[in-house]
């Protein structure tokens, strides 16, 4: 694929987003740009190909930033949900009670 392609889907892109390459996509995540290739390669993120150009669709974006939370995930916000309780439990009462 020629620079002047990769240039113009890149501004077309900006200026629409409908699609995030793989680097956006990892700044969005947080993660690095190889993750997000293995979650791709895995079928966790659904992409399409263009040449040597891996595009994701906005709709994809949302899927993954609004997805469901995992088993481990659950334990660890139900551990800091229970800590915080413990700990603040009087005052949490007493702010709920104005």
């Amino acid at each position: 694929m020629s620079q002047f392609l990769l240039t113009l889907i890149k501004m077309v892109n900006k200026l629409r987003k409908n699609y995030f390459s793989i680097s956006e996509l990892a700044e969005i995540l947080g993660i690095s740009r190889v993750a997000v290739f293995k979650k791709i390669k895995k079928g966790e993120i659904r992409a399409e190909r263009f040449g040597r150009l891996w595009l994701i669709k906005d709709e994809e974006l949302r899927n993954i930033l609004g997805k469901t939370l995992t088993s481990a995930q659950k334990k660890f916000l139900e551990k800091v949900v229970k800590r915080t309780v413990n700990e603040y439990g009087e005052t949490l009462r007493l702010l709920g009670n104005e």
